[in-house]
C-alpha cells in the first residue's frame, strides 16, 4: 500500500472550557510497507522498578542503562552495558550508597527515584532520591558515590540536573513530598534551600535554554537567559507551578487550567515553555518568562502523556494516538494512529535511522514501539513479545552502527533493544 496522508479537520473539544483550540492537522496513516523493526539484544528481567526509573549513561563512551533494582533483598542501582551484560552494582541503604559486585543481603530495601542523568563539574553524573529523604548522586562509570545530602523530609521523586546559574556548570535540585527544595553544586554544597509549604506531587524541571539560542535555530534578541527550577505543587484541591530562580527566589506562581499528570521544558522562538500533559486529555503550555497560559489545546478527552521536543513542536501520546503539537501557537501539526485504544507512553525523540533527522518514538503499554519522521509517517515498528510497558522510550547505539537503537524497558524491568 502507498504511503498516504488524509487531511482532516478536526474541532478539539475540552469539556467546554474556554481558550481551548480548534485545530486542522494532518492524519498519517500507518504505511503496511514500514519496516518491521527486530530486537538486537535484551537483558534478563530484574525486579525493583516498573521500567519507568531506568536512565541511559556512560562508562569510558559506551552506553549503559542504569536501573534501580531490588537484588538479594537490596535497593540496588545496576548498570547494564547495552548488548553486554551488568557491569556494576552500588547497593542503596537509604541515605547513601556503596559499590557492592555481588549485591546485598538487606531484609527491607528502601523506595527510591527514579534516575536522572547530567553533567556536574565537567563529568556525567547520575542522580536519584530515597523516599526517607535523601539525595544521592553517583559516578555513572563504576557507580562510586559523589555525594549523599539530607533533604529534611520524604522524597522519592525523581530530581532535576541543569545549569540553573548559567556558570558553565550543572547543578541538581530535588524536593520533599512535603515541599522543600534543595540544590546543590558539582560537590554537593547547598546552593540554595526554599520552602513552598504545600506538598510537591511532581519531578521538578530544570529550565536551562537560551534565549539567542533557541530551538528552531533562530537569532534572539539578545543574549539574555531564562534559567530556573519549575516545581509543581497541589493544596486544597487546586495545582500550582512555580518557577524558581538561582537563589530560590520565586519568580512566579500560576495555576494551570488542566491537572498536570506529565510535564516537560522546551524551548521556542518567543522563548521556553512548559508543556503540561492534562488528565483531561488537554495540553496547556506556560510561559516561562511570566507563567502566563500561552495556549491549551484539546487532543482527547482521556488523561495525555508529555514526551520529548524537537524543533519547534512537542510530541505527546494518549490513547492510541502520538500527536505533534507546534510549541509556538498550539496548533496541531500531525496526529499518527497505532495500536487500537492501547495508551501510548511518553514519546522520545532520536536520529535511529541515521538519516540525520531526529523522529519521535513511541511504545505503547502493550509493548508496540512505532518509529515516525518529522512529518508524522512511520519508518519502522515493532515490539518486545507483549509485554507490559509503562515506560518511553531510552536510545542507545546498540549495534555500534553509529546510529541509536530503541530501548524498551518492561514492567518486569528487562531491556529489549530494536533496530530498523
Amino acid at each position: 500500500m502507498d504511503r498516504r496522508v488524509l487531511f482532516a479537520s478536526l474541532i478539539l473539544l475540552a469539556g467546554g472550557a474556554t481558550g481551548v483550540s480548534v485545530a486542522l492537522f494532518a492524519f498519517v496513516g500507518v504505511d503496511d510497507a514500514t519496516i518491521d523493526a527486530e530486537v538486537v539484544w535484551e537483558s534478563e528481567p530484574v525486579a525493583g522498578d516498573d521500567g519507568t526509573g531506568a536512565v541511559v549513561a556512560t562508562m569510558d563512551g559506551d552506553p549503559l542503562v542504569l536501573q534501580s533494582t531490588v537484588e538479594d533483598g537490596d535497593r540496588t542501582v545496576r548498570a547494564t552495558a547495552v548488548g553486554g551484560g551488568v557491569e556494576w552494582r552500588t547497593t542503596v541503604d537509604g541515605g547513601s550508597a556503596e559499590t557492592d559486585d555481588t549485591g546485598g543481603d538487606g531484609a527491607d530495601p528502601p523506595a527510591t527515584s527514579g534516575l536522572v542523568s547530567g553533567r556536574l563539574g565537567g563529568d556525567e553524573a547520575v542522580a536519584f532520591t530515597t523516599e526517607s529523604g535523601s539525595l544521592v548522586v553517583l559516578d555513572p562509570t563504576d557507580g562510586a558515590e559523589r555525594f549523599a545530602v539530607d533533604l529534611g523530609g520524604p522524597s522519592g521523586l525523581r530530581p532535576a540536573i541543569g545549569d540553573l546559574d548559567d556558570d558553565g556548570d550543572g547543578e541538581v535540585a530535588a524536593v520533599t513530598t512535603d515541599g522543600r527544595v534543595l540544590t546543590v553544586d558539582d560537590a554537593g554544597e547547598t546552593v540554595f534551600e526554599t520552602d513552598l509549604d504545600a506538598p510537591v506531587e511532581r519531578r521538578p524541571l530544570a529550565v536551562d535554554f537560551d534565549e539567542s539560542d533557541d530551538a528552531e535555530g533562530d537569532a534572539g534578541d539578545g543574549d539574555d537567559t531564562t534559567r530556573g527550577l519549575a516545581v509543581a505543587t497541589a493544596a486544597d484541591g487546586g495545582h500550582s507551578i512555580s518557577l524558581l530562580d538561582a537563589v530560590g527566589e520565586v519568580q512566579w506562581t500560576a495555576s494551570p487550567s488542566v491537572t498536570p499528570l506529565s510535564w516537560t521544558a522546551a524551548d521556542t522562538r518567543s522563548g521556553p515553555v512548559l508543556a503540561l500533559g492534562g488528565a483531561n486529555g488537554n495540553l496547556e503550555t506556560i510561559d516561562v518568562a511570566d507563567g502566563g497560559t500561552r495556549y491549551e489545546v484539546g487532543l482527547q478527552d482521556l488523561p495525555v502523556s508529555v514526551g520529548d521536543a524537537d524543533p519547534g513542536r512537542v510530541h505527546v501520546g494518549g490513547s492510541g494516538s502520538v500527536w505533534a503539537v507546534d510549541l509556538l501557537d498550539g496548533e496541531v501539526v500531525w496526529k499518527q494512529q497505532y495500536g487500537g485504544d492501547t495508551r501510548v507512553n511518553e514519546p522520545g525523540v532520536a536520529d535511529i535511522d541515521g538519516d540525520g533527522s531526529p523522529g519521535p518514538v513511541a511504545v505503547n503499554r502493550n509493548g508496540g514501539v512505532l518509529a515516525l519522521n518529522q512529518q508524522g509517517e512511520a519508518i519502522a515498528r515493532g515490539d518486545v513479545g507483549g509485554a507490559v510497558v509503562y515506560a518511553g522510550p531510552l536510545f542507545a547505539d546498540a549495534t555500534g552502527d553509529g546510529s541509536a537503537e530503541a530501548l524498551v524497558v518492561t514492567e518486569d524491568g528487562r531491556i529489549v533493544a530494536l533496530s530498523d
